[in-house]
């Protein structure tokens, strides 16, 4: 009975591991877990650890990071004797979001391989990704493309050409071509499919590539000549008798139609799998992913010049390529360039990272493109539109494993700042001219609306003058400097323009008691004066005094006359001219007349009511103390305007 059951037993794990080094992973996932099930967890601890070590290899290779997961935590619990089983399980943990045990596995594994940079790497994505979750993610929003999607795999996404309105893509959708299912994915071969805009600008359903494309083998993941008459693409072709071919094959267009594609030598080495091209904007280099001799581990990022091959090839080098794998290059700018790696520290599996040419054209500088572009899972094969938005590829949310497209956006930042233009009795000034100059060379003008409202939008981290006037009124100038934090802010701003047809009370001006010397907490509003002064230097003026009712005309007379005269030596050692400068003390005989604004701060006192002494004698003791304070003010009063300067 032991004979017959080994005999079961070594067929089936044969079957296995046949099938697991022609890469059939879906296959032989099948096959290693049936075999798994029928070992005796006593009997055969050594034979389950293999097992469960091979079963997890397959979930990895299929993107399945939970079962992966599990099944590697077997093969430790039975002893596997590989400690790239402490590795595989972080790697498998960090997909999954589980960080904590993700750097606890990576940790075990140093333990064996102290230097090992992809363990180190990976403790520092698993780290950032926990500081992540606590900072506010970017600004870009991510959301599914439903449109493009199916039950089954939907990948890198291609824009056609500058018009933006043909994507293509890769899917192994129900309407690939054949009937088979890959033993290496459980699903069809992947066919590139196509969608365009109806002329409302709306996607419509995809549909496979017209022409000669797609056939029995892996088509996709395509690049386009910058006039969209040349498609680059991927092709994997597979024979029973081989491994797998990956290479980088070339079509052609007429109309909608592409003609069957052509192998595109790049090297004469036939074992190196190339794939993943991208072509850079000028249409002069090829940018593509290979495990070609001469790298720095795994799959690296290499370029060629497309119309001159010969000699012309290079590797991106170590800022960019890793001991880990870099795929899905995508070249936006001549120094910008997209690409996806699983080397260099990220959220799990394949993250998007930016990598920016310095000046010299001799280093690069790469980011991770954080949350929410990048997930636990892979998130690979970018495309923009305008701007900051276009599509990426992702299988974040697929307990399957199954990519699919992402849409992302990354609003514009509004910064803007927007007030009133009033006068000093709070009315809208009419045809109010408001302008806004800034550091960066920006210079905006605008007329304020009727009610007086004006809004600008403004850059970040710009230092901004403002100046608002009009016909017939002082101009106001103000200062200040916009935040450069990548959030919308609206600043508020409000200008209080002086009349030169009428006097203008000038607030919080204070004296001691019964003297003409002023206080200290009348500085800020004589600081502003002079400023008006400043700001519009064609103006002469006469500062006047006025008091309340209290004490004879004679006294108070010459009270406000030595109270303005004190007002104009501070501004005129505030540096204003004494020639543009005269005074006069009013004492009590010019009573204030109540203007709008103070009859909504004082109520009890009508619009239009002089406030003069007979009037006050008939008052309350309270509301006569009100009058008087109104009574008792400092103005301005324009003398002289000079046009040519105003």
């Amino acid at each position: 009975m032991l004979l017959l059951l080994t005999g079961c037993k070594t067929p089936k794990l044969t079957v296995a591991d046949q099938q697991f080094a022609r890469g059939e992973y879906f296959a032989a996932s099948k096959t290693y877990r049936n075999v798994y099930n029928k070992l005796n967890p006593k009997e055969d601890r050594d034979t389950r650890g293999r097992v469960a070590y091979q079963l997890a290899t397959c979930y990895r290779k299929l993107n399945q990071a939970a079962r992966a997961s599990a099944a590697y935590q077997n093969a430790i619990r039975y002893e596997y004797p590989d400690s790239m089983s402490y590795y595989w399980l972080g790697r498998s943990l960090q997909m999954e979001g589980k960080y904590e045990p993700a750097v606890d596995a990576y940790t075990t594994f140093l333990e064996y391989v102290p230097d090992d940079m992809l363990a180190k790497e990976g403790i520092r994505g698993c780290r950032m990704a926990i500081r992540a979750k606590q900072a506010p993610k970017t600004r870009y929003q991510v959301k599914q493309a439903k449109i493009f999607n199916s039950r089954r795999a939907d990948f890198a996404p291609m824009y056609l050409d500058e018009s933006l309105n043909t994507l293509y893509f890769t899917s192994s959708n129900e309407k690939a071509t054949g009937t088979n299912k890959s033993d290496i994915t459980g699903t069809k071969n992947s066919d590139i499919f196509v969608s365009t805009k109806d002329e409302k600008g709306v996607w419509q359903r995809p549909e496979p590539a017209q022409g000669e494309l797609n056939t029995e083998h892996d088509e996709g993941i395509t690049a386009f000549s910058p006039d969209g008459q040349t498609m680059y693409l991927t092709v994997a072709k597979r024979s029973p008798n081989a491994d797998s071919s990956v290479e980088i094959y070339t079509s052609r267009r007429s109309d909608a139609s592409w003609s069957a594609p052509q192998r595109l030598e790049i090297i004469r080495d036939t074992i190196s799998a190339l794939g993943h091209p991208s072509v850079s904007p000028d249409g002069k280099y090829l940018y593509f992913t290979s495990d070609m001799p001469g790298g720095f581990g795994g799959k690296d990022i290499w370029r060629i010049n497309i119309n001159d091959r010969v000699g012309s090839l290079e590797n991106l080098g170590p800022q960019i390529n890793t001991p880990g794998d870099e795929m899905f290059p995508y070249a936006r700018t001549d120094t910008t360039l997209y690409f996806s790696s699983d080397g260099h520290p990220g959220f799990g599996g394949l993250d998007i990272f930016r990598a920016t040419l310095n000046s010299t054209r001799d280093r690069w500088s790469v980011e991770n493109m954080g949350l929410p572009m990048n997930s636990q899972g892979d998130d690979f094969g970018i495309t923009f539109g305008k701007g900051e938005e276009g599509f990426l590829s992702s299988n974040r949310g697929d307990a399957r494993g199954y990519d699919h497209i992402f849409s992302f956006v990354k609003p514009d930042i509004k910064v803007t700042i927007s007030g009133w233009v009033v006068d000093k009795d709070d009315e809208p000034v009419p045809n109010a001219v408001i302008r806004i100059v800034g550091d960066d060379g920006s210079n905006q003008k605008e007329v304020a609306r009727d009610d007086g409202s004006f809004k600008f939008n403004l850059s970040r981290g710009v230092k901004y003058v403002m100046q608002a006037g009009a016909k017939g009124y002082l101009n106001v100038k103000q200062e200040f400097e916009s935040d450069d934090a990548e959030e919308d802010q609206d600043y508020g701003v409000d200008f209080i323009l002086a009349a030169v047809y009428k006097p203008q009370v000038v607030e919080n001006i204070f004296y001691d008691f019964d003297k003409a010397s002023l206080r200290p907490e009348s500085k800020a509003a004589l600081d502003e004066m002079a400023q008006i002064l400043k700001d519009n230097p064609g103006v002469k003026i006469e500062m006047g005094a006025h008091t309340d009712r209290v004490g004879t005309e004679i006294y108070n007379l010459s009270l406000s006359d030595r109270r303005a005269k004190s007002v104009v030596d501070y501004l005129i050692a505030a540096g204003i001219s004494p020639e543009r400068l005269t005074w006069k003390g009013y004492g009590k005989t010019v009573p204030k007349t109540v203007t709008k604004r103070i009859n909504k701060e004082y109520p009890q006192f009508p619009e239009g009511t002089v406030l003069s002494e007979e009037f006050i004698n008939t008052l309350s003791e309270e509301d006569r103390e009100a009058a008087d304070q109104i009574n008792r003010r400092t103005e301005f009063q324009v003398l002289t305007l000079n046009t040519e300067e105003w």
